[in-house]
């Protein structure tokens, strides 16, 4: 099943070419604050699937072209990112470390945007602003301390997953916690529609420059490995993320440009990028060129 949010945090089921509001079903008031009505729909998902797809046949119907798709889970407990995670992108940074011992990080629900939403820079004209193309884990069950032969038993499903960044030595969140850097989606694909989530392709294009292509057979520390190393440190909710981090291929982006991504049986976002005035800080304000070595393919 693919799980999407639309329009005013409404809730839909995507089948083809269109998508069913699924909002009522779920018993979930989509004006409510904090927008938590998918986090919730997550946590109850196996009591409410029977529901779900008896109403597909007869609950209001949308064309995909005539919704705005907004991050699916906009107001999750956190957004969990591991960098360095692959060794072609660690290469690439000059990195002598990888997330096997670096740990991970965390963004703020407020970076998240979705499909139909653009990218919106900041003001610093000093830095350049990267893309990294990503697979993200959606959790969909409470969970301390799990053990790497028990992941499946936690996992909701997938999505795309871009993590912006402004390239610098500052610290990692500054740098990746701006609005609208943490694009997530078209939708969920729920973990039953993947047949092995450790060989998904990715690629990643600004305009037709195909700047990264990888799989994520080539993960430094694999999916079981992250969900036990996050959950040792910190409990995992129902509608919890986690960014598995890029494979090599990163590089600037200007407004003007389109990021497409795309994940095998995952579906394809298509994001512009915008110009914000707005956004600057001093923190940035000194010059900075990434030192990256491009790889021979």
């Amino acid at each position: 099943m693919k799980l999407a949010s639309f329009n005013d945090h409404r809730l839909g089921v995507v089948l083809g070419d269109s998508i069913v509001d699924i909002t009522d079903v779920c018993g979930v008031n989509s004006q409510s604050w904090p927008p938590v009505g998918m986090v919730q729909t997550i946590a109850a998902f196996d009591r409410q699937r029977g529901n779900i797809e008896a109403a597909l046949t007869h609950a209001p119907r949308h064309k995909l072209s005539d919704v705005t798709l907004k991050t699916p889970i906009p107001w999750p407990n956190k957004v969990i990112a591991f960098p360095v995670n692959y060794h072609d992108h660690g290469k690439e940074m000059q990195a002598d470390y990888r997330a096997t011992h670096q740990g991970f990080f965390l963004k703020p629900a407020s970076s998240l945007s979705g499909a139909d939403e653009p990218v919106v820079l900041p003001n610093t004209p000093n830095r350049e602003i990267h893309h990294e193309c990503e697979l993200a884990i959606v959790i969909g069950k409470q969970g301390k301390d799990i053990a790497a032969t028990e992941w499946q038993e936690y996992v909701f499903g997938y999505a795309c997953l871009l993590d912006m960044v402004v390239r610098g030595r500052e610290e990692r969140v500054a740098r990746k916690a701006y609005d609208t850097f943490c694009p997530v989606g078209p939708w969920i694909t729920t973990k039953d529609e993947i047949a092995d989530a450790s060989d998904i392709e990715m690629k990643l294009w600004v305009g037709d420059e195909l700047r990264q292509h990888a799989n994520t057979r080539d993960l430094v520390l694999d999916i079981p490995g992250m969900i036990e190393m996050a959950s040792a440190v910190m409990t995992l909710y129902p509608g919890d993320i986690i960014a598995t981090g890029t494979p090599a291929g990163v590089g600037p982006v200007a407004a003007g440009d389109v990021i497409r991504i795309s994940l095998t049986g995952l579906g394809e976002m298509r994001v512009s990028v915008v110009q914000s005035k707005g956004g600057g800080t001093f923190i940035f304000d000194k010059k900075y060129v990434p030192p990256i070595i491009k790889q021979v393919k």
